[in-house]
């Protein structure tokens, strides 16, 4: 049975404080303190800036043994990707995660595309292109369109070893619907919240803006059991960050789910 870890989607929030970190914690001290209230965070300054393996270092440094990353790709690699550059790009990238490779601390590599990342001819082809430049990491791949929720793709995902990020969101037409598919040995699942009003509304901050309930958290305990009866080891990330309530929601999960077996 797998383990499973539980975590949040960043860490570095100041607005965390009092919900989490205690008023005084420097921000510098943040991740010490994370690291001791959880297993796993999901890095996601790398989607707004390529990576540098001297600030990972210095994450793998302050964090105890047995701590580990998983890390969003670059928004350069997923959203913006230039036709001339992205190679270069993606090397760069790769490059950076070597400290956490090194460490044995780098738990997956989040490939999130958006909703304009539609399942067409040239979109597989790319995503084909960026999955072989990155062989051999522990690849994810999170889609936020429904059309790629098919077998075709499922297959494609099992045979290149690349995980899928199962996703709750909010059900609107047109994106993924929850799910407990597994196409590889690492099974992700990431909670962004349910705010339908607000996720069309390019306002971030309101798309995440949301706590679940309790009954809204037991609704995947079947799902979670099924996963990690498929996985070498599971890992849940909240990304309903706003005013700490992934931290909430987090604890509200590993509470339900129950001690490690």
């Amino acid at each position: 049975m797998a383990e499973i870890l539980v975590g949040t989607s960043g860490y570095d929030y100041a607005e965390w404080r009092e919900v989490f970190y205690p008023p005084e914690t420097p921000r510098g001290e943040f991740l010490e303190f994370y690291a001791r209230a959880f297993p796993t965070v999901e890095l996601n300054f790398s989607y707004y800036t390529l990576p540098s393996a001297r600030r990972l270092e210095d994450m793998v440094r302050r964090t105890p043994p047995g701590f580990d990353f998983s890390i969003k790709a670059f928004r350069g690699m997923t959203h913006e990707a230039d036709p001339d550059s992205w190679k270069e790009t993606t090397a760069r990238y790769r490059r950076a995660l070597y400290p956490l490779e090194k460490a044995g601390r780098l738990g997956a590599v989040l490939l999130q595309f958006p909703s304009s990342f539609r399942y067409e001819p040239e979109r597989r082809r790319y995503l084909d292109r960026l999955v072989a430049e990155l062989r051999g990491l522990p690849l994810v791949a999170e889609f936020r369109g429904g059309a790629w929720q098919n077998t075709r793709v499922y297959d494609a995902l099992r045979e290149r070893g690349v995980g899928l990020c199962v996703t709750d969101m909010p059900d609107l037409p047109g994106l993924p619907q929850a799910s407990d598919v597994v196409t590889a040995d690492t099974g992700y699942i990431r909670f962004h919240g349910r705010n339908a009003g607000t996720w069309w509304s390019g306002d971030a901050a309101g798309r995440y803006d949301y706590l679940y309930s309790e009954e809204e958290l037991a609704e995947w305990e079947r799902r979670i059991r099924c996963m990690r009866e498929l996985v070498r080891v599971l890992r849940i990330y909240f990304n309903n960050h706003r005013g700490g309530q992934a931290v909430v929601n987090a604890g509200m999960l590993k509470k339900l789910l129950g001690p490690p077996p």
